[in-house]
């Protein structure tokens, strides 16, 4: 079982950042590969980003290529999101999700999931 909990988010004008954390419970944080996702009111979840279980490989959908980007800290049980060059069209909730194979992140989903943190960027 883990449990994750997110952190980090806030109000923020366009073209600003902010940095997210995913705070895991567990001693087997390492064992799991981590993504970001997001969810807009009116639409469904998006996919932002993952790393796998060593942080070796990470991915990215275009929308946040270049802008976005995800790294973990296993001794700290934690992943985190920089944001930066924030868009209007990047307010969400996101919400972090760990997987014990990487595959499953990359492609949509997770087995456990935060509770999410509210991301507004103002133009």
């Amino acid at each position: 079982q883990v449990q994750l909990v997110e952190s980090g988010g806030g109000l923020v004008q366009a073209g600003g950042s902010l940095r997210l954390s995913c705070a895991a419970s567990g001693r087997t944080f390492s064992r799991y590969a981590m993504g970001w996702f997001r969810q807009a009111p009116g639409k469904e979840r998006e996919f932002v980003a993952a790393i796998s279980w060593s942080g070796g490989s990470t991915y990215y959908p275009d929308s946040v290529k270049g802008r976005f980007t995800i790294s973990r800290d296993n001794a700290k049980n934690t992943v985190y999101l920089q944001m930066n060059s924030l868009k209007p069209e990047d307010t969400a909730v996101y919400y972090c999700a760990a997987a014990l194979l990487e595959f499953t992140v990359v492609h949509g989903t997770g087995d456990y999931w935060g509770q999410g943190t509210q991301v507004t960027v103002s133009s």
